[in-house]
């Protein structure tokens, strides 16, 4: 089962895969310390029982319906102020393959993944490694409800569940994996002013006015750009901008 990838380059052809583990991220961590892993190499986990998710939220899936994989990359090619650009090729690739079932399928800053009206479908996790000579690696966390019908809370959604179809999880991981490959090297190619429109072209409520949650408050505005750094840049209702970092604010409800 997740065998090796024959039709990409460099991404997939170290797989490790696990029946059950606590966080994907956590062990591609440990592997590439341990010296058994590298730029391109996947774990994947049929049951994830510590998935982390943003907010230190956990990422709860019923075991063998849905994909947890993680990447590890070695971006040491941009700075470490450049480093949602990453998040941005990734975040892109995977769209781009779940948009063939999904048409509707938006990003929702920074990372989810949602049919506005239906739910979140996944999300991604990002964390990085630094030395003194900057950006050493990245363990990219990805979870994605695939053929999962049931959720203990309202917000997720899957694929099978919108669609009323079920899917080869093999096949929609071999395809995501080509797909991110493909984005990630277009990011090694610096085709970012590329890579940040795609992006902001499939941003949840880029450039809709709607009410968001900070600090106990709400307030009217509208997203009009996220910078290299990752921060939200919003135009409020004075005509003023303002930046947010993650976590600083919250988004109206999405789901039914």
């Amino acid at each position: 089962m997740y065998k090796i990838l024959a039709n990409t380059i460099f991404l997939g052809k170290d797989v490790h895969f696990l029946s059950d583990c606590h966080s994907t991220n956590d062990i591609a961590f440990q592997l590439v310390r341990e010296g058994k892993a590298k730029e391109g190499s996947i774990v994947i986990c049929e049951n994830q029982t510590q998935g982390k998710g943003q907010r230190g939220n956990i990422w709860k899936v019923e075991p063998g319906k849905n994909l947890t994989f993680s990447l590890v990359l070695c971006p040491n090619f941009m700075d470490v102020s450049e480093q949602f650009f990453l998040n941005m090729a990734v975040s892109n690739g995977i769209r781009q393959v779940l948009s063939e079932y999904l048409p509707f399928i938006q990003i929702k800053w920074p990372n989810d993944f949602i049919v506005p009206g239906e739910g979140k479908i996944g999300g991604m996790l990002i964390e990085n490694s630094y030395s003194g000579k900057g950006w050493e690696f990245a363990v990219v966390g990805v979870g994605l409800n695939i053929n999962q019908l049931n959720f203990d809370i309202l917000g997720p959604s899957s694929l099978r569940k919108i669609t009323g179809s079920e899917f080869n999880l093999e096949e929609i991981f071999r395809l995501l994996i080509t797909q991110i490959e493909q984005s990630y090297i277009a990011l090694k190619k610096r085709k970012w002013a590329e890579l940040k429109t795609e992006y902001l072209n499939h941003l949840f409520l880029f450039q809709e006015k709607a009410v968001f949650n900070h600090k106990n408050d709400s307030f009217s505005g509208k997203i009009v750009n996220v910078r290299p750094n990752g921060q939200l840049e919003m135009e409020l209702e004075n005509s003023e901008n303002q930046y947010f970092d993650f976590k600083e604010i919250q988004f109206p409800v999405y789901h039914t």
